[in-house]
């Protein structure tokens, strides 16, 4: 759900083409090494291939190391091409918002109307394990950022509340008019780019279907750990002693992470 003062689509569009590329860029690495390391055995293979017909001399002392450098340089020129495309594509995009007035490394300082609610559950999620956890870098990071604080009337672990619904709506207003007071007494949030992005998914994204279930999954996780470290693997036998409120929010949390969980499983 978006609240009332939801960007134009052409301007949702701009920041949720930035998220994709940012999603897109997180696999990068992983498919640099996983070229390289193909290349350094097909290369490897081959140079023990031709022994029989060539013998070592063509090498010489180089063979160990031919593999190694043909895996590098293939490694490596895709990461670098791969990561060369995409500052151009991010920086047309960041042009692209500039023109519009809006700071494409602060995509929460206008307000959080490009984001859904089921993201802004999960950076709340994750703000709070974070706290729980001592990361004060990261945890002013999200307060500075998204308007979040400690007394926000929000809890995980359980949930105490979900997309699409009331309690959700007060929430997105608290947190946008403490983003509004910051920036009228001149405070500006940190800047946002790839590695914060990598981190804690923290540029808008539209919660397709895929997207959407891997994000309610991902902040059931944080919740249903939570309670795991609150109330023990008892937890059933515990629920007799819970409120009945507690309680429920307890089988929804849990019964929603298990239905999405046997999705996944069920998809592999």
């Amino acid at each position: 759900m978006h609240p009332a003062h939801t960007p134009d689509e052409e301007t949702l569009a701009l920041w949720y083409a930035l998220g994709r590329l940012y999603s897109d860029a997180d696999g990068e690495g992983r498919r640099a090494t996983k070229l390289g390391f193909t290349v350094v055995c097909i290369i490897g293979a081959l140079v023990l291939l031709s022994v029989p017909l060539f013998g070592t001399a063509w090498a010489g002392p180089f063979a160990p190391v031919i593999p190694v450098l043909a895996g590098l340089l293939s490694g490596g020129g895709l990461f670098f091409w791969k990561r060369s495309r995409l500052r151009r594509r991010a920086g047309a995009l960041r042009r692209m918002l500039a023109e519009r007035g809006l700071d494409a490394e602060r995509p929460a300082r206008a307000g959080l109307g490009a984001y859904y609610d089921a993201q802004l559950i999960l950076l709340r999620s994750e703000y709070e394990y974070l706290r729980l956890r001592g990361a004060g870098k990261s945890v002013r990071l999200f307060e500075e950022s998204f308007g979040f604080t400690l007394e926000d009337p929000f809890e995980t672990g359980p949930l105490n509340v979900a997309p699409d619904t009331e309690g959700m709506r007060r929430l997105r207003e608290r947190w946008e008019r403490r983003i509004s007071m910051r920036r009228e007494r001149g405070m500006e949030s940190p800047t946002l780019g790839l590695r914060e992005d990598r981190a804690y998914r923290v540029f808008p994204r539209e919660m397709t279907v895929p997207v959407e279930l891997a994000t309610r999954r991902a902040y059931l996780t944080i919740s249903r750990e939570l309670l795991l470290e609150r109330y023990g693997w008892g937890l059933r036998e515990e629920e007799d002693r819970l409120p009945v409120a507690l309680r429920r929010r307890v089988e929804r949390d849990l019964g929603e992470y298990a239905d999405l969980t046997e999705r996944r499983d069920l998809r592999s």
